[in-house]
This record gives structure tokens, C-alpha cells and sequence, in this order.
């Protein structure tokens, strides 16, 4: 869409006013800023260009405007002025990070918390799916009397354990026995592999524990089939209270009920597959749920198969040049914390005045 070079100004001048304000804006206050150089006349006209051409709207009878969702996507295409983090921001971003993702198989559900508190806006972490997901190890330990605890690690290295109840009399011995059949007859196989033929051969070689190998082979298949699918994680739904677009109870309760792991779950399709970071407005999103929202996404990839994507959803009217910054670092240093970095430099703070 072609514009001029002053109804570009005024454009910006608009989206980045009604982000600041959540008001309408109108010819006086855009004529009021210097780098526009028009009289409001002037300016009134060519905000009704900007409206036939479906950029602008006008929402009341009152000769101020907003962005059209079309609006928004042109300013985030030609207009958004990339946004520098304060040494402020990375020092909060970066010791946040320090304290709360200090174990590793947690840090994607604690990475969903940490990007709602720093934007103030619901976050969401979704994983990737593994293809072909197999246990690497299983270990049974003796806990309090009558119980062990089974643990079991898959081929991406994420441990899971579970207390079971002792149906039967066994030793240590025993379970270091039902360890060690278990490892050499189910390791290295997907769920699907792990039929009744394979479960049965496990049965008959444990003599008494038997009735042991069921109750171990559905946790294995469950944790299994679970990483084969989406994870996600969502946090800060009642961000969506502070923002102006939601103080009416009925519209923030109607968007806090569709927004569900469902919905999000189905995110990662709709990220382009040479894009690092996308961001949908409005109409722009697939999902019914989210039409009346803004997200933004961005990948990660940190190394033994975790990869998904990271991400928000609020309103139209958000900060798009902050929270893609604040994104950017925080994917980047997530990559360089597990060791894989996709950037050798993280983007630099500005200089404090």
C-alpha cells in the first residue's frame, strides 16, 4: 500500500500514541508533535485518507482515531522503530532468569512466567513434539517400607518419577533385578513398540515381580506418548486485567475462558517456518478465540531436544517494538545459558542518561 512520506509519520504518530494512551487520537495532539510539521487541517485530512484506506477507525462520533488491525500490521511491516533494552531491563531480565531457571527440566514451564511478568501480558511456552520418543533408562529405588520410587529418563533427557505402592514382598535386590530386565528389553523403543508380545516376554522373566511390570510399563508409555505431543504451559491469564481493552469483566471473562492450552497448543502451526519471530494481529490469527488479540512468537532452541516456541497474547495495542525486544533477549540468552547460542552477542543495553 503506498503513502506518503507524511501520512507514514502520522500513521506512526497515531499507533505509537494510542499504545501509550489506549485513547483515541486526534489531529490537534499528532499536529502538536514536531516532527509532523503540518497544521491540523492538514492533518485531518489526511487521517481520513489513512481511514479509506482502512488503516485508521474511528471508533465514536469524535474526530479521534485508532489503528485498524491493517494499521497495525503496516506499522510492524514499515513504521516500528526497533526498541533497546535499558541496562535496567537486562539486569532485571537476566538475574530473573538466574534465580528461576536453575534446573533444566523445568525451564520451559518457568520460562512461561518469567515472559508474562516482564510484558505484563499472558505468556505461553509450548514444546515441540518428539518424533520418535524412547526411554534411555529406567531405575527402581527403594523408598519407605511397602514402596519405590520408579524413575524413569527418555532419549531427551527428561526425567520423570513416580512412588508406587508394593503389591508384593521384594527386596532391593529384587528391583535392581526388575531394573535391569527392564533396561535391556524396553530401552531404546517407542511406545508403539512396546506391545503385549514385548511386555509379556518382560513378565515371564521376573518371576514374582511380574504383576509389577504393568503398572511400570504405563507410566514408561504415558510419559512417552506425552512427549510426543504439544506441551504447554501458560502464565499471567489476569494480566489481560490491567489493560484498558479489558476492564469490562464480561470481555476480559469471555477471552479468559477460550484461552486454554487447546488453543495455544495450536500456535506453533501458524509460525512461518523461515521466521524467528511472527507476530498476528487481530483477524490475522487462525484460532476464533484470538481474533479480537495480538501474538507475538518467537522460537527457541537450547540443545537435547528442547525446542518450541515462546510467546504472548494481549490486545491489539501493545507494545509491539518492547515485547519483541524483550523476547529477542530472551530467547537469546536462554540459548546462551544451555550452551547453544544462535547469536554471539546479545542485544546491547542503551546508555543510561
Amino acid at each position: 500500500m503506498e503513502l506518503t512520506e507524511r501520512q507514514k509519520r502520522i500513521l506512526r504518530a497515531i499507533v505509537e500514541n494510542y499504545i501509550r494512551t489506549a485513547e483515541p487520537v486526534g489531529s490537534k495532539a499528532i499536529a502538536a508533535m514536531p516532527e509532523i510539521n503540518a497544521s491540523s487541517a492538514t492533518i485531518r485530512n489526511e487521517m481520513g485518507e489513512l481511514t479509506a484506506k482502512g488503516l485508521l477507525e474511528q471508533p465514536h462520533t469524535s474526530a479521534g482515531r485508532i489503528p485498524s488491525p491493517a494499521g497495525y500490521r503496516l506499522y510492524i511491516d514499515e513504521l516500528m522503530s526497533d526498541y533497546r533494552l535499558t541496562a535496567e531491563e537486562t539486569q532485571s531480565l537476566s538475574s530473573a532468569m538466574q534465580d528461576r531457571l536453575r534446573q533444566f527440566d523445568d525451564v520451559i514451564a518457568q520460562a512461561s512466567k518469567i515472559v508474562s511478568k516482564m510484558t505484563n501480558l499472558p505468556a505461553y511456552a509450548v514444546t515441540a513434539p518428539t518424533a520418535r520418543a524412547t526411554v534411555k533408562k529406567f531405575e527402581l529405588v527403594m523408598a519407605e517400607e511397602g514402596s519405590f520410587i520408579l524413575l524413569v529418563m527418555t532419549d531427551s533427557d527428561v526425567v520423570k518419577n513416580k512412588l508406587i505402592r508394593l503389591p508384593v514382598h521384594c527386596t532391593e535386590n529384587d528391583l535392581r533385578l526388575l531394573s535391569a530386565v527392564l533396561n535391556a528389553s524396553l530401552t531404546g523403543l517407542t511406545a508403539d513398540e512396546i506391545t503385549p508380545e514385548v511386555i509379556e516376554r518382560v513378565r515371564a522373566s521376573v518371576g514374582e515381580l511380574e504383576m509389577l511390570v504393568p503398572i511400570i510399563v504405563d507410566y514408561a508409555v504415558r510419559l512417552l506418548r506425552a512427549q510426543e505431543r504439544n506441551e504447554v504451559f501458560l502464565s499471567g491469564q489476569m494480566n489481560l486485567l490491567g489493560h484498558p481493552e479489558y476492564r469490562d469483566p464480561g470481555k476480559a471473562q469471555e477471552l479468559l475462558s477460550r484461552l486454554d492450552e487447546d488453543v495455544i497448543a495450536n500456535l506453533p502451526a501458524t509460525i512461518r517456518p523461515d521466521s524467528k519471530m511472527q507476530i498476528l494481529v487481530g483477524p490475522e490469527n487462525i484460532a476464533r478465540e484470538l481474533k479480537d488479540t495480538s501474538v507475538v512468537m518467537t522460537r527457541f532452541d537450547i540443545g537435547d531436544n528442547m525446542q518450541g516456541m515462546i510467546g504472548v497474547v494481549g490486545p491489539t495495542r501493545m507494545d509491539y517494538a518492547q515485547v519483541t525486544a524483550r523476547l529477542s533477549y530472551f530467547t537469546e540468552a536462554l540459548s546462551r545459558m544451555f550452551g547453544k547460542p544462535e547469536n554471539p552477542t546479545l542485544p546491547q543495553p542503551k546508555d543510561e542518561p
